[in-house]
C-alpha cells in the first residue's frame, strides 16, 4: 500500500512538471515569435497562457492543502508560477530552471550571458533584466550569492522583482508551518 502511494505521488509530480514545462514552453515560444504576431494576437495569447498558469497555480494550492507529502516538491513550482503571473520574471527559461530547482544550470546561463555581453551578442538592458531574474531565483533557491551579485541586485532590482520577493515570502510562512505539522 505504501509503495502505491509513492508511485501515485511520483506520477502526479511528473504530470505537474510536464504541465508546467508545457506552459513555460508556450510562453517562451510566444516571446520568440513576438515579431511575427499582430500585437493584439500576442497580447491575447499571452493573457490566455497567464490565465492557464493561474488555474494551474490554483490546482497546486488545492493539492498542497490536502497532501503534505507533495508540499515541498510543489512549493517551487508554485513560486515559479507566481513569478510568471506577477511578471517578475520575463524569461520563461529562467522560470523553468527555477521551478525545477536547478541552480547549476542557472549559474551556467549567467556565465553564458556574461560572455554574450562581452562579445556584443546581448544588449545591456536584456542582460540586466535576465541577470536580475537569475540572481533572484538563485537567492530563492537558497544559493549563496557573491557580494558583487548582492550589490547588483540592490542596485537594479525593480518593483516586479520586489513584489515577487514579497509574494514568495508570504508563501514561505504557511509552508514552514505545514512542514512543522
Amino acid at each position: 500500500m505504501a509503495s502505491r502511494g509513492k508511485t501515485e505521488t511520483s506520477k502526479l509530480k511528473q504530470n505537474l512538471e510536464e504541465q508546467l514545462d508545457r506552459l513555460m514552453q508556450q510562453l517562451q515560444d510566444l516571446e520568440e515569435c513576438r515579431e511575427e504576431l499582430e500585437a493584439d494576437e500576442y497580447e491575447e495569447t499571452k493573457k490566455e497562457t497567464l490565465e492557464q498558469l493561474g488555474e494551474f497555480n490554483d490546482s497546486l494550492k488545492k493539492i498542497m492543502s490536502g497532501n503534505m507529502t507533495l508540499v515541498d516538491e510543489l512549493s517551487g513550482m508554485q513560486l515559479a508560477i507566481q513569478a510568471a503571473i506577477s511578471q517578475a520574471f520575463k524569461t520563461p527559461e529562467v522560470i523553468r530552471l527555477f521551478a525545477k530547482k536547478q541552480p547549476g544550470q542557472l549559474r551556467t546561463r549567467l556565465a553564458e550571458m556574461d560572455r554574450d555581453l562581452m562579445v556584443g551578442k546581448l544588449e545591456r538592458d536584456v542582460y540586466t533584466q535576465q541577470k536580475l531574474e537569475i540572481l533572484t531565483a538563485l537567492r530563492k533557491l537558497g544559493e549563496k550569492l557573491t557580494a558583487d551579485d548582492e550589490a547588483f541586485l540592490s542596485t537594479n532590482a525593480g518593483a516586479a522583482l520586489s513584489q515577487f520577493e514579497k509574494v514568495s515570502s508570504d508563501l514561505d510562512a504557511p509552508l514552514r508551518h505545514l512542514m512543522r505539522l
